[in-house]
């Protein structure tokens, strides 16, 4: 067996030396100057089992990290952010590009009203303070996929701040213990996307896609109040669900709707903050708290071995499980922020403000979005576990899931067995009848109708657990047949079968 290695891991808020059995951590070696002894398939530094070896000194070998992030999400609105322009996911190439998009001379920008409303709705679920009047600035950068030589956002005075969210996080190896933490919001900003740059590298091409050139987002940024990758990940989701609530995103991160900038820092506790890198568009939660669990450790590695931490931006390689560097960082000079010349400020009004005999469609009123605002994922986890007596970390898995939560639900309406069998053959069974077959749940061959009333049959004893599983048990079967054997027993059922025939007639249809 190896010797025991020492490496950082967290601890509450602080990251402090510890040992780990070196015979069970063997890991690819980071290309950037250490090694990593990450397991593959791990998400978290700090979900790894590890053993203090000594009581160190205050001050002595610990480090507190602190994570902020930067959350672009794609406003669900049928045009862009400032032109007429179609949005579509994988439309071919160029195909929807306004003369505005590509930046031709002479082109204005034209406000879209759906983005503004979808950005007071968010900002409201969010707690935030929405500003009556708010500033569109340029910000230039100079890429081949950004036409203009500029971006058109929000940085002197944004249309939403000071908001927070809450999200809960697993502090131990059970489920059940979830403490609720929250972070600060310092604003939520409207602003345009660029394009997209295709590297053709067998021909050393770049090729230019302006598709998402000017498409609307809703950039939302976090103070640095998380210490670790599962914090951020957890608050990304929480934030996730409420955009989809909401319907202001489809946040869909497989499809680039919701990318994340995460910056990270480390420093001694009690002394001031060190100087942090950005590691950019993070496209997955998983990838998310990898990279931001590698950089913390990647940076204390550096700072114990006397080097420096650069103020750089980084990118994330999900194949290594590292962070490697991309270009200094650039700084509010770098971006020469100048106000745009071609847009007002932009007035919002509420119910006392609103000017007399104004038209409705040239004004947003902000108390009539917020009479307006759907139920929220916390009230819905709250409602379930009041409602049906769930645990609290089962009302967590029916919201993360996509659809899991109406599936549930129509399921609880067409039958008679109790809830907790219901939210048990749901998340246990159901569920893992999807995965082994790679589906989502709005791609299940199996409907709420049909487990309905293979729950009813369970529930009149008409067939014994064993034969219900078996049903479900799709290494057996096909899974496009489960539909039909469920009628299959239930004819069998209604004319009082034994139930050991009905066994036989499952086995041999299953095995068929």
């Amino acid at each position: 067996m190896a010797a025991p290695v020492q490496r950082w891991s967290c601890v509450g808020k602080r990251w402090v030396l510890t040992y780990v059995d070196g015979g069970s951590r063997h890991g690819r070696g980071a290309a950037i100057g250490f090694t990593s002894r990450r397991k593959r398939g791990q998400s978290s530094v700090a979900q790894q089992p590890l053993i203090t070896a000594q009581k160190s000194r205050k001050g002595e070998h610990e480090w507190a990290a602190v994570v902020g992030l930067e959350i672009h999400a794609q406003i669900s609105s049928n045009s862009k952010l400032f032109s007429g322009s179609q949005v579509h996911f994988a439309a071919p190439p160029n195909s929807l590009v306004s003369f505005f998009d590509a930046s031709l001379p002479g082109t204005l920008p034209v406000l879209n009203r759906r983005c503004v409303e979808a950005a007071v709705m968010t900002g409201l679920a969010l707690n935030c303070r929405i500003n009556k009047k708010s500033l569109f600035d340029r910000k230039h950068y100079f890429y081949a996929d950004l036409p203009a030589g500029y971006q058109i956002t929000q940085q002197r005075l944004p249309i939403a701040v000071n908001g927070s969210l809450a999200y809960s996080v697993c502090v131990g190896k059970k489920p059940s213990q979830v403490s609720t933490k929250t972070v600060r919001i310092k604003q939520i900003q409207l602003e345009q996307d660029s394009g997209k740059s295709l590297h053709d590298e067998p021909r050393s091409q770049t090729l230019i896609d302006l598709n998402r050139a000017g498409v609307g987002l809703l950039e939302v940024v976090l103070e640095p109040d998380m210490s670790c990758g599962e914090e951020a990940a957890s608050a990304v989701r929480e934030l996730q669900l409420i955009l989809q609530a909401l319907g202001t995103s489809q946040a869909n991160m497989a499809e680039g709707q919701l990318r994340v900038d995460a910056n990270i820092s480390v420093h001694h506790p009690g002394e001031p903050l060190g100087v942090r890198t950005e590691v950019k568009n993070l496209n997955s939660a998983r990838f998310l708290a990898k990279a931001i669990d590698f950089e913390i450790e990647r940076q204390i590695h550096e700072l114990e071995n006397g080097r420096k931490i650069l103020n750089e931006t980084r990118s994330f390689d999900y194949k290594l499980g590292c962070t490697m560097p991309m270009r200094d960082k650039e700084g509010k000079q770098d971006y020469r922020f100048m106000p745009e010349p071609n847009l007002p400020p932009l007035l919002l009004h509420d119910t006392a403000s609103l000017p007399p005999g104004a038209d409705p469609q040239q004004v947003i009123n902000i108390d009539w979005i917020r009479e307006r605002l759907p139920e929220l994922p916390s009230e819905t986890r709250e409602k379930l576990i009041q409602q049906y007596g769930m645990l609290p970390e089962h009302s967590f898995a029916l919201l993360n899931e996509v659809g899991l939560l109406e599936f549930f639900q129509n399921v609880i309406k067409e039958t008679r067995a109790e809830p907790k069998k219901v939210t048990s053959w749901v998340l246990n069974i159901f569920l893992g009848f999807l995965k082994q077959q790679n589906l989502t749940v709005n791609e299940s061959p199996v409907t709420p109708s049909a487990l309905a009333e293979l729950l009813n049959l369970l529930d009149r004893k008409a067939i014994s657990s064993s034969a219900a599983k078996q049903v479900m048990d799709v290494k057996r079967g096909n899974p496009r047949a489960i539909n039909k054997l469920i009628g299959l027993v239930r004819k069998a059922t209604l004319s009082r079968a034994d139930p050991t025939v009905i066994k036989k007639i499952l086995e041999r249809k299953l095995s068929s």
